[in-house]
């Protein structure tokens, strides 16, 4: 299975989210130095909080309406919406007027969009894709996502300061580019059972009903618990493993060039990010054939194990070692266990799951804020240990609910099967 065998919708999806990603990627991530050049850091660190809460809530209503009216019809609002969002932030940063307050409302309207469009995003691709595909397909994601993240960085460090206005202007290009794409060539992959119209009322109590139904899905609740505690891992980086680098490590002499904690953060990052563009390449070939519960605990324990080992660590040739294990753990991981994900929510609820599963990022900060606090009273070695405990934890998990995962992707795949033959 390659890139042109995949179904339309699929390579669709792929190409346009390698392009509003690598856009967005040189605006959004310096989002908060703009925020807090006209407001101050308290208060842009307010805004922000603000942004991800409204983000987080949306996120629910976004799975329940596209298990409700259909993934394209949520993707098609969502992308107006953030069009139009786009380019009244290009109009508010132009060289005509300056109005941080209503670009900042803007950012939030793109939160919105994200919201609601991220859960039918995810549904839309397991809707279309056969399970013996899904692998290469999540691989080949996330090479692209790396990538355009890698690209969009770089471009945004040297323009965001000077060219924000050509930068949003392109941003708005790749929106309207992308509400083209799906509005007129992406079919819809979801049609609800039911079409009638009911009262707001009845989508309130529906939209409980969803979620409880959802929440009462025990496999699937701790999968998204062992995946929260095992990626926090990654997140730590930029948190406490950051932090512990700038105020630990001593000046450095690496081959004549001299850098401290700060800069150590900066190059392991990079180094995470050539090393996941180069390894996802191979890593669909990597796992092939091997046991998908093995290659699951293997890689989480890799990857749990470099990051313990870089918290704690202030010998550079560890820390690039570490990094490079811990990255060889994610590239195995990450298709792995996307592919179990998209065989647990049934096709009337798929969207809402997602949605659940799209918390992962936001209670996966919240740990590492939790260590941050824990770093402030405990020495270095305990705060290390606690990580430690929250990665076996997360595999510990994994481990007691694969035998429940590889039933449910055994009868997924028989009810494609069957539909198929049907």
């Amino acid at each position: 299975m390659n890139f042109f065998q995949f179904h339309r919708t699929i390579k669709i999806r792929i190409i346009e989210s390698f392009l509003s990603t690598a856009v967005g990627s040189m605006v959004f991530p310096f989002m908060a130095i703009y925020l807090s050049f006209h407001f101050g850091v308290k208060t842009a660190g307010l805004l922000l909080l603000i942004n991800v809460f409204v983000g987080i809530a949306i996120n629910f209503f976004g799975g329940y309406f596209s298990d409700t009216f259909g993934r394209k019809k949520i993707i098609v609002v969502a992308e107006s919406m953030r069009f139009l969002a786009f380019s009244t932030m290009m109009i508010c940063n132009s060289p005509w007027l300056t109005a941080p307050l209503i670009t900042f409302f803007m950012m939030t309207v793109n939160s919105i969009c994200w919201g609601l469009a991220g859960p039918a995003n995810q549904a839309m691709l397991i809707d279309v894709s056969k399970p013996e595909e899904r692998k290469t397909m999540y691989t080949i994601m996330y090479w692209a996502n790396n990538l355009s993240i890698a690209i969009g960085g770089i471009a945004g460090g040297f323009l965001f300061k000077e060219h924000l206005f050509e930068l949003l202007l392109a941003l708005s290009v790749a929106t309207l580019i992308t509400w083209f794409l799906i509005t007129f060539v992406i079919h819809e992959s979801y049609i609800p059972a039911s079409t009638k119209e009911v009262k707001p009322t009845e989508h309130a109590r529906k939209l409980i009903s969803n979620y409880k139904e959802v929440f009462s899905d025990r496999v699937f609740v701790l999968f998204v618990l062992a995946g929260i505690l095992v990626l926090s891992m990654e997140f730590q980086l930029t948190n406490y493993i950051g932090i512990r680098l700038a105020n630990d490590l001593p000046v450095q002499n690496f081959f004549g060039l001299e850098f401290s904690g700060i800069e150590m953060t900066g190059f392991l990052r990079t180094e995470n990010t050539i090393l996941v563009v180069i390894l996802a390449l191979f890593a669909t070939r990597m796992i092939a054939g091997l046991n998908d519960r093995l290659v699951l605990l293997t890689s989480c324990s890799v990857f749990v194990a470099g990051y313990v080992i870089i918290s704690y660590t202030n010998n550079l040739w560890l820390l690039f070692g570490a990094m490079l294990f811990a990255t060889f753990g994610e590239v195995l991981r990450v298709p792995v266990q996307q592919n179990y994900l998209a065989n647990l929510p049934p096709e009337h609820a798929r969207s809402s799951y997602l949605a659940v599963n799209g918390l992962t990022y936001n209670i996966g900060s919240l740990i590492c804020s939790i260590t941050i606090t824990l770093s402030a009273y405990v020495p270095k070695l305990g705060t290390t240990i606690f990580m430690a405990i929250i990665g076996l934890l997360g595999i510990l998990i994994f481990a007691k609910i694969i035998p429940a995962l590889d039933e449910r992707t055994k009868i997924d795949k028989n009810m494609r099967k069957e539909a198929r033959l049907g």
